[in-house]
């Protein structure tokens, strides 16, 4: 059996990437919901319960899950906005330069700074006050993120949201980060704008060797920019690995009916057993003592009660689940000689 703290040694032995920027050790978050009259806390909320991961330098880390299972606060505890309840976060790197790109790039964006202000705001913020200093660093990554030089005088509000998000990137980029974090950073263009963006990160990290956590519930967004992939339910990591390996073949229940809901990639019928009626996350004022998907999962069994470790699948070199009934059954199918699919292997 292996202990969330060795989850660690499991990811830097199997894993493709050898150069280890942050190191995640079992991080809890909770959130204080009630008081009693004395002010002390009586219940909470659950938002992350043991994540442990490894980010390694020049790859994109995705994160996935549907609304409420932790990944929008695991992105902030990352960015230092809030000190986990419990774990830590270790820095192989002694620069610990982190940026974020968010969500919505007109809220993000200071709308009364001009665009090579709010392009240098992190350089200032560090230090950096020459006028013609701050221009021209602002001109270079305005350049590189395919704004016109002669734009940077204008207001964030003077821009379409595409252009705003290139704004927001080169801000990102200003401080020469190891690290950027990717919050949602399409979901609030149109669809023809949010390849263009997409594509731009995608250079970027080629040209400048750049780290990508990227944070989204679209998978496709995920297939099309990411190295490896992390799938997270009620504040924990169930099923982490390869990309392309986890999509065309996933071997958690709740990571095959999350990627059934997407067409494109959906493939084929979602197996009778596999149907499930419950649409919601369940509380996370209370979680449950074994599986957190427990009440949702479809083949459940006895065993799932108990709680279950993030632990390499056999042969599969950097992938990981917290599922010992599908663990156990694709150890039986690789045993057998059948082939990589769930269904092949008669996981389903």
């Amino acid at each position: 059996m292996h202990t969330e703290n060795s989850i660690s040694q499991l990811i830097t032995s199997t894993a493709h990437h050898t150069e280890r920027l942050l190191q995640l050790d079992n991080l809890h978050m909770q959130f204080p919901l009630t008081h009693n009259w004395r002010g002390q806390v009586t219940s909470v909320a659950h938002a992350l319960n043991g994540v442990s991961l490894d980010i390694y330098r020049g790859e994109t880390l995705g994160i996935v899950g549907e609304s409420g299972c932790g990944k929008s606060t695991l992105a902030q505890v990352l960015m230092g906005l809030y000190t986990p309840t419990q774990g830590q976060i270790h820095w192989d790197s002694q620069r610990r330069n982190m940026q974020v790109v968010f969500q919505d790039p007109q809220s993000s964006l200071n709308p009364r700074l001009r665009v090579w202000q709010v392009i240098t705001e992190p350089l200032y913020v560090q230090g950096l006050r020459e006028r013609r200093e701050l221009r021209a660093r602002a001109a270079q990554l305005a350049a590189q993120v395919g704004i016109r030089p002669e734009y940077l005088d204008r207001f964030p509000h003077e821009f379409s949201g595409g252009q705003r998000q290139r704004i927001a990137i080169a801000r990102a980029l200003a401080p020469e980060p190891e690290i950027i974090i990717l919050d949602e950073p399409t979901s609030a263009l149109d669809i023809s704008v949010q390849a263009q963006i997409l594509n731009l990160l995608y250079e970027l990290q080629k040209e400048l060797q750049l780290t990508y956590v990227l944070i989204t519930h679209d998978v496709a967004v995920v297939q099309h920019l990411s190295v490896r992939v992390a799938v997270m339910y009620l504040g924990q990591i169930v099923e982490l690995g390869p990309t392309e390996r986890l999509l065309s073949a996933p071997l958690h229940p709740y990571t095959q009916t999350l990627l059934d809901a997407v067409p494109q990639l959906n493939m084929g019928e979602t197996p009778a057993d596999l149907e499930i009626k419950e649409v919601e996350l369940p509380s996370n004022k209370e979680l449950p003592t074994g599986c957190v998907f427990y009440e949702r999962c479809p083949i459940r069994q006895e065993s799932c009660m108990a709680p279950q470790q993030l632990r390499p699948i056999l042969n599969e070199a950097g992938h990981l689940l917290r599922c010992q009934v599908r663990a156990e059954r694709w150890a039986m199918g690789q045993k057998s000689g059948k082939k990589h699919s769930a269904t092949s292997s008669g996981l389903s």
